[in-house]
């Protein structure tokens, strides 16, 4: 056990610390402190000693330079069982610390901000602090380090039951603690200077951080632990900003179909709903309004829609939630929705179904600048996949040119092919899906499940494909269903072939020369 007598305090986060100091002063402890922590503790009539009274050396550079001191890192590293250690505190009248309270500059909250500039960012990088977090926390078998106000009150009533001591085991999670901290402050550091310096999108090394947000009851498998994390290195965005406002506690796979739910309907202007089940679409549309693209996006497959996500680009009013209780009536389960925001009225009318989790995405889309996916021992990384350059041109290789009514159903299709499993299969009539096929392995085979899922829908419809057809047979099963007009991307030595059956079918087809797969 080690007993505190003496602590070294100097946070910017202030929250819970006056509460904390008291008890540590009413356990006898001895308060040291920097700048404006000094000032907050003053303030609120608990005794504390500037750090510069102790070392003897005053702050300075406006506060670049005031806990570099061997006075001070003496304290944190002796080791209290090491007779030449503490003879060297004796001899140079070293006063021993015998715990930090210490969190850091908030850098990434600065750099959060719009406008900052690169020499705002530099100054809110801590030195002084880091450097105690690490001395104590390399000297925890005698030194005490809380980094997170969420530790204050475990922290005092251990002390207060043990006579102010810390346990070895204590001492060793707030050491863990403490790296994970300066870790993560690094990661945003390195993060943020990377985009400065125009770092290359594939670095030679790549830092991150993760903070973890919840524990999850478990994986894909009951047998899997899981938990939800946010990207440590800035602040929350995407899915991490998102505040559920109902339902029950959501699931490992919840938090994947939600992310792609999410993606998809950003990728859209016009209100636009999706629903998804295993990371891949059973339906999507867009309409004059969010009602309607949703009744759409539900007609397309409502049987493979049971149980799934909902995705919605606008914020939830009451027709929408109407649209949405009845498919629910008719249909079944759905598991969760995910919009911008929620009109009162919407709100409480969709809180009546006790298992559907409301989710609210202030900012809808993909938040990240890469895609990760683990393999072992590693992972491969890529950048994400966007349609930032706009609407693909279609070049016409066929005879028959795509109608022009049919132009904006083709690009429809294809920017959902984007978020299907591959292969990717997607036949679309009106700005709405009638028909999806993927994540099988042979695109044939993907044609011909989105051909039954569309039944007589498919006549006169486009269908789209996230790459190109290696062979014709799949145009064939998409042209005896009815289908007029097919977009892919082109580029594959089979691409005359392909041109060749839709001359023969009179069916039109477009190139892209982009691919979306998705695995």
């Amino acid at each position: 056990m080690s007993h505190i007598k003496r602590a070294l305090v100097s946070v910017s986060d202030k929250t819970g610390l006056l509460d904390f100091v008291r008890g540590l002063v009413n356990l006898g402890v001895e308060i040291l402190s920097t700048g404006g922590t000094t000032r907050a503790l003053a303030e609120a009539g608990l005794p504390v000693r500037q750090v510069s009274d102790y070392t003897g050396f005053p702050e300075m550079m406006e506060g670049r330079v005031k806990t570099l001191h061997p006075k001070i890192h003496g304290a944190l590293l002796a080791r209290r069982d090491n007779p030449e250690d503490m003879a060297s505190v004796r001899e140079h009248g070293i006063e021993l610390i015998d715990m930090v309270v210490v969190n850091l500059y908030p850098f990434r909250e600065t750099v959060a901000k719009p406008g900052v500039t690169l020499a705002e960012a530099v100054e809110q990088i801590d030195i002084g602090g880091p450097a105690m977090v690490r001395s104590a926390a390399k000297n925890h078998a005698h030194v005490a380090i809380v980094c997170r106000p969420e530790r204050y009150e475990q922290v005092l009533a251990e002390m207060r039951d043990s006579g102010g001591e810390l346990s070895d085991a204590t001492r060793l999670a707030l050491a863990v603690e403490a790296f994970a901290h300066t870790a993560s402050y690094d990661a945003a550091i390195h993060a943020y200077l990377s985009g400065q310096a125009g770092a290359p999108p594939m670095p030679e090394v790549l830092i991150h951080a993760w903070s973890k947000q919840q524990d999850l009851r478990y994986g894909e498998n009951p047998h899997q632990a899981a938990a939800f994390y946010r990207d440590a290195t800035r602040p929350a965005a995407g899915l991490t900003a998102a505040r559920q406002l109902h339902g029950k506690e959501l699931s490992f796979n919840n938090f994947l179909d939600l992310d792609a739910a999410m993606g998809i309907v950003a990728d859209f202007a016009e209100p636009t709903a999706a629903l998804f089940k295993h990371t891949s679409p059973c339906g999507a549309a867009t309409a004059p309004t969010l009602a309607q693209a949703y009744r759409d996006a539900l007609d397309c497959d409502p049987l493979s829609a049971f149980g799934g996500i909902i995705g919605l680009n606008r914020s939830v009013d009451m027709d929408t939630a109407r649209a949405i209780l009845d498919g629910m009536k008719e249909y079944g389960f759905m598991e969760c929705v995910i919009a911008p925001g929620y009109a009162p009225d919407a709100l409480e009318a969709l809180k009546a179904k006790r298992d559907l989790r409301l989710l609210e995405a202030s900012t809808m889309g993909i938040a990240d600048l890469r895609d990760f996916k683990r393999v072992s021992g590693g992972l491969v990384a890529q950048g994400i996949d966007t349609f930032c350059d706009g609407e693909p041109e279609l070049t016409v290789p066929t005879e028959k040119q795509i109608p022009k009514e049919l132009a904006p159903t083709a690009r429809f299709a294809w920017r959902v092919a984007k978020w299907v499993k591959s292969n990717a299969i997607v036949i679309a009539r009106d700005a709405k899906t009638v028909g999806i096929g993927g994540g099988v392995t042979s695109r044939v085979d993907a044609v011909w499940l989105a051909v039954r899922k569309a039944g007589e829908r498919a006549r006169g419809a486009v269908l789209a494909s996230d790459a190109f057809f290696p062979k014709p047979d799949a145009i064939e099963v998409a042209a005896q269903a009815g289908v007029v007009a097919l977009v892919q991307p082109g580029g594959s030595l089979g691409d005359e072939e392909a041109i060749e059956m839709c001359d023969r079918l009179g069916v039109a087809m477009a190139f892209t020369s982009r691919r979306h797969f998705r695995h």
